[in-house]
């Protein structure tokens, strides 16, 4: 699994809109999270509105949230309507080639990329403390004050592996 540190592969993947996403354009304005992950997930299942908090915490461009399916389309659209996803919901396709440059331990597997492309933090499974944290970075390169997008008394678990 790529770590810290490494350079971010670049890819190019078609969502669920019927465009094509690029991470290198995306980078272009700011900072990307991209989430690995699968709709029969059930910790992907817990992670999802999180993410959706997060997005909805620090709106207005400066960062992108991309989610990479592992699944086909059907699925990954019920997933997304399930939990009203706002953020660009990418599809793998066969062989999971992005999945295996990246080679994510569980699902599912968040990868905070710099503008510059190089990875800040990576993130298995679900883990409040790493929602916050990546909140807490995306706030400090917005220039804004960071929210906290998992509160630690909210009913869920601290932790729950992908």
């Amino acid at each position: 699994m790529l770590s810290q540190g490494d350079r971010a592969p670049q890819f190019e993947l078609p969502d669920l809109g019927g465009g094509v996403q690029s991470l290198a354009r995306t980078l272009e304005g700011g900072p990307a999270l991209v989430i690995f992950w699968k709709p029969e997930c059930n910790t992907c299942h817990l992670a999802f509105p999180y993410y959706q908090r997060l997005v909805q915490a620090y709106p207005g461009g400066g960062w992108q949230l991309l989610a990479v399916s592992q699944e086909g389309r059907s699925e990954s659209e019920a997933f997304a309507q399930e939990y009203g996803l706002t953020f660009p919901v990418l599809l793998e396709g066969d062989g999971w080639p992005v999945s295996r440059d990246y080679d994510p331990d569980a699902t599912p597997t968040a990868f905070l990329i710099r503008a510059d492309g190089l990875i800040e933090l990576v993130s298995a499974g679900f883990a409040k403390d790493d929602l916050n944290e990546i909140s807490r970075r995306l706030a400090e390169r917005l220039g804004v004050a960071p929210q906290t997008v998992a509160p630690a008394d909210d009913g869920n678990p601290r932790l729950r592996p992908g």
